[in-house]
């Protein structure tokens, strides 16, 4: 056989390569994590100095942001590559209980409650708790992922890829992060001290609603395939632009609002089904 008709070979080294491309998102995923507690630290050094700490606050609330536009690619990227493995999947969540988990608590404390005098427990049992709920909502997202799709009677079904059960961690890690990017100059000093306990409830709150069974849209219907580009592409072109030109303002907006849309969900579903109910009841007395 000549060479023009031996068949081309498999391109195995390829296809290895394709592999780690979603590992090399989630590397940096954990940089940015690693980069966050270290700039929360750096900067809790030199809490007394506003003008070099408030740009380390900064800085470790813009790692997270990136860490979660990271997060959001190695998905989507092992997806459309076909390159998803259980070791991906793996790496993936040790990534966000550093990205998510431990570097948002650490900002919270260093930034916010960790300077309440005299509350010195209360404020890293906080932070400690946000992040086991992280770690506990990463673990049921695994298993959940994982379960058959038709599940015996009595068992945990498994939802809809729509909707996630929970606030997702990168969601929680957003919020905090949106908040200290908002304002990145520390909680220092009594005249903050109302801020400071006004943001050691909203982790807290955050870390519950981890754990919780409300559901939270996971717009994974969203992208090229979609059924509708005509208007998803124009509504996120002007999505990132606002954010590039008000960032503060819009990824607060954006964060508040998605962390309230799953109890807002959970309200509206109620109310919708006890009107049902008060329909049927009504309609049976009449007959």
């Amino acid at each position: 056989m000549s060479n023009e008709e031996q068949p081309n070979p498999p391109r195995v080294g390829i296809r290895k390569g394709v592999y780690i491309i979603p590992s090399l998102f989630t590397i940096g995923n954990i940089f940015c994590g690693f980069y966050a507690v270290i700039n929360a630290m750096k900067a809790y050094q030199v809490i007394d100095q506003p003008e070099a700490v408030a740009p380390l606050f900064n800085s470790a609330s813009i790692a997270i942001g990136i860490a979660f536009v990271l997060d959001g690619l190695d998905g989507r990227i092992a997806r459309m590559t076909k390159a998803s493995s259980e070791f991906g999947v793996e790496l993936d969540s040790i990534a966000d209980v550093i990205s998510f988990g431990f570097a948002p608590a650490m900002l919270a404390f260093t930034w916010g409650y960790g300077n309440l005098s005299g509350h010195d427990q209360l404020a890293w049992a906080v932070s400690f708790f946000f992040l086991i709920c992280g770690a506990l909502r990463l673990a049921r997202f695994n298993v959940l992922a994982r379960a058959p799709r038709f599940e015996q009677p009595g068992a945990t079904p498994k939802l809809d890829k729509k909707y996630f059960v929970g606030l997702p961690i990168p969601a929680a890690a957003g919020m905090i992060a949106a908040i200290i990017h908002f304002i990145p100059a520390p909680m220092v000093g009594a005249g903050q001290a109302r801020l400071a306990w006004f943001l050691l409830f909203i982790v807290f709150i955050l870390a519950l609603l981890m754990v919780s069974t409300f559901r939270y849209t996971s717009f994974k219907d969203i992208g090229p395939r979609s059924n509708q580009p005509f208007i998803v592409i124009p509504v996120l072109t002007a999505l990132i632009g606002s954010i590039y030109l008000y960032s503060e303002w819009m990824l607060l907006f954006i964060a508040t609002g998605y962390v309230l849309h799953g109890p807002v969900m959970k309200i509206v579903g109620l109310a919708s089904r006890s009107r049902k109910t008060e329909t049927a009841e009504r309609v049976q007395s009449s007959e």
